[in-house]
């Protein structure tokens, strides 16, 4: 990494308006050859739309896009990978009926007259082999959990040999490990001299990888950096404007009666035997490594995957098959992929608001009226920030869809709400505002269980912590036994009996 090396792409003066709303203000943005550059800002400060510039998927209102020095001549994505500019989206680019091997080399086939399937699938492996991935190159991506998702868009990436490798929050969806692996590869893609743009929300990635720092903030540079001259704090300052020091609320709550009972519970063919009870104003965290059965065990208790064993809403026993009879019984799940399951990015705010709860807006004809309403009391309740309320919810930021989601789950009014990995893929300061609601809903008497994968967030939030590990409660915490060494023990199965055997309810 050299100062005075020419940058290899860059943004001048760069402006994007979409209709009569600016959203970039006159950017300048450069990226050097052997150079990890993070971009950083809060959800819907223009950190997508720099990167969907500098990837040619759209074209800026204003200023130039520099390769080489010389005006960028391509105007797809497609041409920018020509080029050597390769992005790794954060929205998975996959065609999920085809296999692994047909997405990596899709547009790029091998053979002349028929497909080399035997020479695809020999590639796909040795770049999933570099990547330390057990993935089959057989396997169709309809059928692999999102961190196996996002380490083929890494592959494919990989498979571009870019000059230039611009990464959208690469790094949100992947387990400890893979973030090692990642980042490994980051480091030898640097060593070759390539590129490099990196977009996180975890600011302690940003710390270890970044040669230089660009903050935005409303669609304009407010702070440049190189390597040690921002603290993480200071990053989330510039991002934010404003100190936050404070993040997670401080906890009040004062537990009630149990609100929900569960036991002997099995989510084949992962989850086995699981008790728990949650109390009502409680928020009870639930951690454990990705794959140990967190999420299929929310998933069982809302009636989203066949389970068996014993409920108990308000110590009576209740049988909850589906979704619908979850909600009969006060019961809403948050899932933790809103771009898949939990959103209809298609759609506008008000259709996606209200769709789970459609009879409450007028049988057997809808009243526009009455769901504009309910629209206007969740932008207010929740900050939902949208230019237009007839937006398609795929042009949000995702702290933005995140909220949304949030309002749609609680629009049924429940009494219990489960929500899977809150913040993922959300900035610092969207971040302070979904804890506060999550601290509200306690304060009101509401039952909350947090699943996370982010250790400072079960930490700082919850009142009590369930460990999960290989399908099976490993562990309880509570009060001054919340630790992180404590809950690390019980991930990782050496906590020992006297570790893991904090009170129960």
């Amino acid at each position: 990494m050299t100062a005075a090396t020419a940058p290899v792409l860059e943004l001048v003066g760069v402006r994007k308006s979409f209709g009569p709303i600016e959203i970039l203000h006159g950017v300048d943005f450069a990226l050097h050859a052997g150079e990890v550059h993070a971009l950083i800002g809060e959800n819907g400060a223009g950190k997508s739309t720099i990167m969907k510039i500098l990837g040619g998927f759209i074209a800026p209102s204003a200023g130039d896009i520099r390769l080489d020095g010389r005006p960028a001549s391509y105007r797809s994505g497609a041409e920018a990978e020509a080029a050597g500019v390769v992005v790794i989206h954060q929205e998975f680019n996959l065609a999920p009926d085809l296999t692994v091997s047909e997405n990596i080399w899709l547009g790029r086939e091998l053979g002349r007259v028929f497909l080399d399937h035997r020479a695809m699938r020999a590639g796909t492996q040795a770049l999933l082999d570099e990547l330390d991935s057990a993935i089959s190159p057989e396997a169709r991506i309809r059928d692999l959990p999102v961190s196996d998702r996002q380490m083929v868009e890494i592959a494919k990436a990989l498979s571009r040999k870019a000059r230039v490798l611009i990464m959208d929050e690469p790094s949100a969806v992947l387990t400890s490990r893979e973030v090692e692996v990642l980042f490994r590869q980051i480091e030898r893609l640097k060593a070759q001299g390539v590129a490099l743009l990196y977009t996180s929300h975890r600011l302690e990635e940003v710390t270890r990888l970044a040669d230089r720092v660009t903050v935005l903030r409303d669609g304009a540079v407010v702070r440049r950096a190189r390597r040690g001259e921002l603290t993480e704090d200071g990053m989330a300052t510039a991002m934010v404007g404003r100190d936050l020091q404070d993040i997670y609320p401080a906890r009040r709550h004062h537990p009630g009666e149990v609100a929900l009972e569960v036991r002997g519970f099995h989510v084949p063919p992962l989850v086995e035997d699981v008790s728990f009870a949650l109390r009502r104003g409680e928020v009870l965290g639930i951690s454990g490594l990705v794959g140990s059965g967190r999420t299929e065990l929310a998933e069982g208790l809302v009636g989203l995957r066949p389970a068996h064993g014993e409920i108990r809403r308000n110590g009576v026993p209740v049988a909850i098959g589906t979704v619908r009879e979850a909600a009969a019984h006060g019961m809403a799940y948050l899932t933790e992929d809103r771009k898949e399951r939990g959103l209809l990015l298609d759609k506008n705010l008000r259709e996606n608001l209200t769709l789970s709860t459609l009879p409450r807006f007028g049988t057997p004809f809808l009243s526009a009226a009455r769901e504009e309403a309910a629209l206007g009391k969740a932008i207010a309740d929740f900050d939902i920030r949208a230019p237009r309320r007839d937006l398609r919810v795929g042009n949000l930021s995702g702290g933005n869809q995140q909220k949304l989601l949030l309002a749609k789950t609680l629009l049924s009014d429940p009494e219990i709400v489960i929500i899977d990995e809150p913040t993922r893929g959300i900035d610092v300061g969207t971040k302070s505002q979904i804890y506060a609601f999550i601290d509200a809903l306690a304060r009101e008497g509401r039952s909350v269980i947090v699943i996370s994968s982010d250790m400072p967030e079960i930490l700082g939030l919850s009142d009590r912590v369930l460990v999960m590990r290989q399908g099976r409660l490993a562990g309880e915490l509570a009060g001054e036994r919340i630790t992180e060494t404590a809950v690390v023990r019980l991930v990782m199965g050496t906590a020992g009996d006297s570790s893991g055997s904090a009170a129960h309810v």
